[in-house]
């Protein structure tokens, strides 16, 4: 244990000796790896980084910004996949902060890390300014209504650029009713939706995590080459996009700043 009981805390992996897992509350929230970067320890960052590495030509360098910082696993994979990349790391608890600081190796050049609310951080933002919006922001286990918001994702897709994508991690239980609601609430603000999930999660058999990602352009997605990756994984995953995802919305309703109780 590297920090007090009632904090944060990072614990060492007992089966990967170079292994780190960032706990919030109890609840695992990161894994870096202190020697590899690009080793992604769970399945819906594996997902999540698939779209970043399909999101531009291979090694290109990229300007994302990252919404829920934890132990910068995202940031560390992109600058290790992208060298050269400029990235915006806003995470709002400062012990956090503080501990990965302290006790992790220091984050690849070109990432800054501001702590910060994130719907205030992309409200500041200059339109167009981003490639990526990488989202993993959560609070007691359950996403903030201000970022789950119609609004918020119009913010989101201001400070994008035309090809730019934006991604969200959301944390769901059978039958994925906030899930349906998240993607309705992204096809009122963005173009081009698709989901990525575990099969098993999508046959309502398990909790766990499914990635959104959103694009300004139609047919901006790389929805075949995303399915092919996620059918490769080692925890095998589906992609629904177009007419599967108007099924799996089923008429789910987005969520706004008023619904969603946002003040």
């Amino acid at each position: 244990m590297h920090s007090a009981a009632d904090g944060p805390q990072l614990v060492t992996d007992p089966a990967r000796r170079t292994g780190r897992t960032l706990l919030a509350g109890g609840v695992a929230q990161s894994y870096v790896d202190v020697a590899d970067p690009r080793h992604l320890h769970f399945e819906y960052v594996r997902r999540m980084a698939a779209v970043v590495d399909l999101a531009a030509p291979p090694g290109a360098p990229v300007d994302a910004l990252h919404l829920g910082g934890g132990a910068l696993t995202l940031p560390r994979y992109v600058g290790a996949t992208r060298p050269g990349s400029a990235q915006l790391v806003v995470e709002r608890d400062p012990a956090v902060v503080e501990l990965v600081r302290r006790e992790l190796p220091a984050p690849p050049p070109g990432v800054r890390v501001d702590v910060a609310d994130a719907r205030a951080a992309v409200q500041a933002a200059p339109a167009q300014a981003y490639d990526l919006v990488l989202t993993d922001v959560y609070r007691a286990a359950r996403m903030p209504g201000h970022v789950a918001s119609v609004e918020f994702a119009a913010e989101a897709a201001r400070v994008l650029r035309p090809d730019g994508i934006l991604l969200v991690n959301v944390t769901d239980l059978p039958p994925l009713v906030f899930t349906r609601a998240r993607v309705a609430t992204l096809r009122a603000a963005f173009a081009d939706v698709c989901l990525l999930a575990d099969r098993r999660m999508l046959r309502g058999r398990r909790y766990g995590n499914l990635v959104l990602a959103a694009a300004r352009r139609p047919g901006r997605l790389p929805v075949g080459r995303l399915a092919t990756r996620a059918a490769r994984d080692p925890v095998p995953g589906q992609v629904l996009h177009g007419a599967a995802l108007d099924r799996f919305v089923a008429g789910a309703r987005p969520g706004t700043d008023t619904s969603l109780g946002v003040g």
